[in-house]
């Protein structure tokens, strides 16, 4: 494990200091939720799901991902979290108020979802893995734990690929188990807009709850967000969008606290179905203690 150099040091003390400069401001009140999500499961230093979950910053926690699936298999990937208390934590979580959900896709090449006959079967496998579902031959790897909600964050796809066919088989048993719980229906795209085609089909759907829109990692991103962010916000009124910001300082398009005070927050919070942020992801922030300051303009 990489040791904090201390330039890193003196970076994340003049981080926390700005909670002292910036007072909780009228510039980033506007349209307030407080809402902050974030993705575990890319760094086994991280800590664990529970700590994410008792550490207060969160109002919801994507694991991520299950990164192959399309071709019968499935293979969900932690980066060496090891599976074993992960339910307990989920269950956890749920009792605090944090629902937790799986993101499918990544960052790797190991999933499509070519055909109708795919995304069922893909349906088929999250909903008697991960929820309300028992199978014969279905492995369920949180055992008895129910999670909350399914994300998509597609780096790839093709025309053929059929996640519209996936959202509607999701948004049908809509009802996690409990009484009145929602299954959370979410995605996770880059900027730009319209999204890819594959994406832009499934969103057409009308029937997520809500879009995370990633403002970070994206040359062609940076400098055009803000307008980015009106179009996708116009398209889909009937879907909360979360600013995606990085927690990581050294990742293309990182903004400091003090552009999201005086900028990123205002701006979002302009638009009506402004829902929160969106903070890549808990190992970084866990380093660079970035959510503390910027929750507070959430």
């Amino acid at each position: 494990m990489a040791l904090a150099s201390p330039i890193r040091t003196a970076s994340v003390v003049a981080l926390a200091a700005l909670v002292v400069c910036l007072a909780v401001p009228a510039a980033a009140a506007g349209n307030k939720t407080g809402q902050v999500t974030v993705f575990w499961g890319r760094n086994k230093d991280e800590g664990t799901l529970r700590e994410a979950c008792d550490s207060g910053l969160y109002t919801m926690v994507i694991m991520s991902f299950l990164d192959v699936y399309g071709q019968g298999r499935y293979h969900l990937d932690l980066s060496g979290h090891p599976l074993a208390g992960i339910g307990t934590d989920i269950k956890h979580c749920q009792y605090k108020g944090v629902p937790v959900s799986l993101s499918v896709g990544g960052f790797g090449s190991g999933y499509s979802l070519p055909s109708e006959q795919a995304a069922f079967d893909l349906f088929d496998h999250l909903w008697n893995a991960y929820f309300g579902g028992r199978k014969p031959g279905v492995r369920r790897p949180f055992g008895d734990a129910w999670l909350d909600g399914v994300d998509l964050f597609l780096e790839r796809g093709t025309a053929a690929d059929r996640y519209d066919v996936l959202a509607l088989e999701l948004a049908k048993h809509n009802i996690r188990g409990g009484p009145g719980k929602p299954l959370h229906l979410t995605a996770t795209p880059r900027c730009a807009f319209p999204p890819a085609g594959y994406l832009k089909r499934a969103v057409d759907t009308g029937i997520f709850e809500r879009v995370h829109v990633r403002i970070y990692d994206d040359p062609d991103c940076e400098a055009y967000w803000h307008l980015r962010w009106d179009e996708w916000t116009a398209a889909y009124p009937a879907t909360r969008f979360y600013v995606g910001m990085t927690a990581s300082e050294m990742t293309h398009g990182w903004v400091h606290p003090k552009n999201v005070y005086y900028d990123a927050a205002p701006w979002a919070q302009r638009a009506d179905n402004y829902g929160g942020f969106m903070i890549w992801d808990r190992y970084y922030d866990k380093l660079s203690n970035y959510t503390s300051i910027v929750k507070y303009y959430a």
